[in-house]
């Protein structure tokens, strides 16, 4: 991509990962972070690999070669996308117990999982009448944008979508034997957990969204494309429109939410001090300490720009 200098890549896999493995890779990244200039966000766990890395080609390349080694050449689920800018500050590795926490043991996507629905007979499925079609993101992220007629759970994270389904979902459907249920989320990982889920409580027709939002929108021809609004990513960019450039939202670095140009005219709003998600959250303490940190980041912007110009 000419003029866009640094490569991100979205990437998770399912799979058996060693404890002793995980650490070795850990500590080999870390040690790529500091020679070359590589940020980005990655989750290990016993269930496999999951997040965001962002650097020049070269580096990446390298990196996903490295991966392939240590995941015996697994299918990564890779979306790759350019900046000119990095969209992340630095590199972090979290090992967890899970690569996305839904909280239910026994869930093994690598070994139960639904049917993947590339992005070319997406459109198909979600426009048949006996489909019902489930957002699995969280709610913040479905009110950015979302597939027409999906249904919101309105979650305020992923583990909370299990009790939504043993709560709600029958009430979806009419024919529990014949109806499709088609799931989604942003690059592919969620919805998958998601479909074994399903798949483990007796659910059938089950499908979920190949890539995600992120590689539809890459497959799609705009004119085609049934995606409404912009995607939330979890980097810098917060948000990417159907070109899979950076969006109009920007977050709120009091609370981290996503915050549009409408919500910036709002009189709750105050850069980088409070937005309508949490004008009610934080003690005026708070916002004292939030208000001298947004003067601080100004005054280092001015600096970095005269230093620009000289």
């Amino acid at each position: 991509m000419k003029g866009e200098n640094y490569k991100i890549v979205s990437l998770y896999s399912f799979f058996p990962f060693q404890e002793n493995l995980i650490l070795d890779l850990k500590n080999k990244l870390i040690e790529i972070e500091k020679e070359k200039d590589l940020s980005g966000l990655l989750i290990f766990a016993r269930e496999g690999i999951n997040g965001t890395i962002c650097a020049k080609k070269n580096v990446i390349d390298f990196v996903i070669n490295l991966l392939n080694k240590y995941t015996d050449n697994r299918n990564l689920n890779i979306k790759i996308n350019y900046s000119k800018n990095k969209v992340f500050k630095k590199l972090k590795i979290k090992i967890k117990k899970e690569i996305v926490t839904m909280g239910v043991h026994g869930i093994n996507p690598s070994e139960n999982n639904g049917t993947y629905i590339d992005s070319a007979d997406w459109n198909k499925l979600i426009k048949n009448q006996n489909t019902i079609v489930i957002d699995t993101r969280n709610n913040y992220e479905v009110s950015l944008g979302t597939f027409q007629n999906s249904i919101n759970p309105n979650t305020r994270n992923f583990r909370e979508f299990p009790k939504w389904v043993d709560d709600h979902l029958d009430t979806h459907l009419e024919k529990k034997e014949s109806t499709n249920i088609a799931m989604f989320c942003t690059g592919g990982i969620r919805c998958e957990k998601a479909t074994s889920l399903l798949k483990k409580k007796g659910y059938k027709n089950i499908y979920h969204l190949q890539g995600g939002i992120l590689q539809y929108l890459n497959d799609i021809p705009k004119e085609e494309n049934l995606f409404e609004g912009e995607c939330y990513v979890f980097d810098k960019r917060v948000a990417l429109d159907k070109e899979l450039e950076k969006g109009s939202y920007s977050i709120c670095h009091a609370c981290g939410m996503p915050v549009s140009i409408e919500d910036q005219k709002s009189k709750e709003y105050r850069k980088g001090i409070q937005c309508h998600f949490c004008v009610d959250q934080f003690s005026d303490d708070d916002r004292k300490r939030f208000e001298e940190r947004q003067k601080q980041i100004d005054r280092l912007k001015v600096e970095n720009h005269k230093s620009n110009k000289d």
